[in-house]
């Protein structure tokens, strides 16, 4: 559930000030016959040895390109890639109904009994899983589900204060170098911008601002320009301050900008949630996320995003109870095509907001076989405008997040004009895990027809072109 798996085999950094904010994504391995290719044997990177990330640990799903490390990581400590997405869901199939059980995170015991009860030295929590927001009745009556088990952890960048232990002085003086006297070198920005994790970024620009005493993002703000800007800024700050920023920006001024706010807060785990609203309040002294998105939205779509920022989603080690998957699709089907005007929105928020991305695959392929029809194209038809979109980005990232960003990134560019902020953003969040980056160039040379990158190269030009080449790489 988190926005990135974790990286493999990650060292142990220091910790969150206070104890870890709650967890991120976590998915299943492809099922045989999946469309994308199985890992290979050759990969560059050790294996995961368990979660750590707002992304979900690699679990035989999609394989990093072969071949030796990339070059400028040769004659250095090998670290891992940043932590991306969860691995790939199954897709076109998933598990029958009563098979829906996943295996607990690696490194985690399986759940004891069949609601999940807590291991030893969890609290069981204070309501069932998907309890709604204090104010709002539940849609129906479910049996009781709980969320027990260990919390997905935050993807990688996510713990504000966390960094990598490398030694990053060689590149913060090559970026001064660069940005020095008349003319900025723009190549030797986006070389050394483009490859480290989010934790190496942390590094690097701690070690930039201590041993200069200058501010690496405002001077990159001041030496380019224009969406060349935009890129070396978002990657400068990392995962989890862009991710902030883009919040504010999204519903500064008039209007909100919708898609901005869905790619940011959709789909995600209660732990990046949480490191969200915490650096947004720190960032914005003491504003309320919540708050501020409250004001700029209204209605119905409101309330999805009341039950979005609650951060009360069922947690990836939640068992998947056949049951509770019958009577959530029961409800949908009631509150979407079994109502003769309209719909009833709040249960069909409240079920995808609350549910785990595994829980929400079981609920996908259990609709599809018992009414013949996707839940995508029930919601098409029964919603419309910003709740449609929010709805469908949140069961899209669930059933098969690799195609879902493929298709995003096609979208930012398709039609009349590029969608560069959403373009930026896309390729940079996607970067951040090299190993789901090489998954996404690969479903989307499948389902585009096309190669990712030269898409990107027919839509940007020059070192902005060049940028986003090279996040991609």
């Amino acid at each position: 559930m988190s926005y990135y798996p974790p990286p493999h085999n990650q060292p142990q950094y220091p910790v969150y000030p206070g104890g870890s904010p709650q967890p991120g994504y976590h998915q299943p391995p492809p099922p045989s016959g999946s469309p994308y290719p199985p890992p290979q044997t050759n990969s560059p990177y050790p294996p995961p040895q368990g979660s750590t990330s707002p992304y979900p640990p690699h679990q035989g799903s999609y394989a990093p390109p072969p071949g030796p490390p990339p070059s400028h990581m040769q004659g250095q400590q090998q670290y891992p890639p940043p932590g991306g997405y969860p691995p790939p869901q199954q897709y076109p199939g998933y598990p029958p109904p009563g098979q829906y059980q996943q295996p607990p995170p690696q490194g985690y015991p399986p759940p004891q009994q069949p609601y999940g009860a807590p291991p030893q030295g969890y609290p069981p929590p204070q309501q069932p899983y998907g309890a709604p927001p204090h104010g709002y009745p539940p849609p129906g009556q479910h049996p009781p589900q709980q969320s027990y088990g260990p919390p997905t952890p935050p993807s990688p960048g996510y713990v504000p204060g966390q960094m990598a232990p490398v030694n990053m002085e060689g590149e913060a003086e090559a970026l001064r170098k660069a940005m020095r006297g008349f003319g900025t070198d723009e190549n030797a920005l986006i070389r050394i911008l483009s490859r480290p994790d989010p934790l190496q970024m942390a590094t690097l620009r701690q070690t930039y601002d201590r041993r200069f005493a200058r501010n690496l993002v405002q001077d990159l703000e001041k030496e380019t320009s224009g969406w060349l800007r935009a890129t070396l800024v978002a990657l400068a700050r990392g995962p989890l301050e862009q991710d902030v920023r883009q919040v504010f920006r999204a519903i500064d001024g008039a209007g909100t900008k919708e898609s901005i706010l869905n790619d940011v807060l959709l789909g995600r785990s209660n732990a990046d949630l949480n490191a969200i609203k915490g650096e947004y309040a720190r960032l914005y002294r003491g504003r309320s996320l919540e708050q501020d998105v409250f004001s700029d939205l209204s209605g119905k779509t409101e309330q999805l995003f009341r039950f979005v920022l609650a951060a009360q989603r069922a947690e990836d080690s939640a068992p998947l109870i056949p049951q509770q998957i019958e009577q959530d699709v029961t409800d949908l089907q009631r509150a979407t095509e079994g109502v003769k005007l309209g719909s009833d929105a709040a249960t069909v928020c409240q079920i995808l907001a609350t549910r785990s991305d595994g829980q929400l695959r079981a609920i996908s392929q259990t609709y599809m076989q018992r009414y013949h029809k996707p839940l995508e194209r029930v919601i098409k038809s029964e919603m419309h405008g910003h709740m449609e979109d929010a709805l469908l980005t949140m069961l899209g990232r669930a059933v098969d997040r690799v195609k879902f960003e493929a298709d995003a990134l096609e979208d930012s560019m398709k039609g009349m004009g590029t969608k560069d902020e959403l373009l930026v953003n896309r390729v940079v969040r996607c970067h951040w895990n090299r190993d789901f980056m090489g998954q996404v160039k690969r479903a989307y040379a499948q389902f585009h027809r096309r190669d990712l990158v030269s898409r990107v190269k027919g839509e940007t030009s020059g070192d902005y072109e060049r940028a986003l080449v090279a996040c991609m790489q």
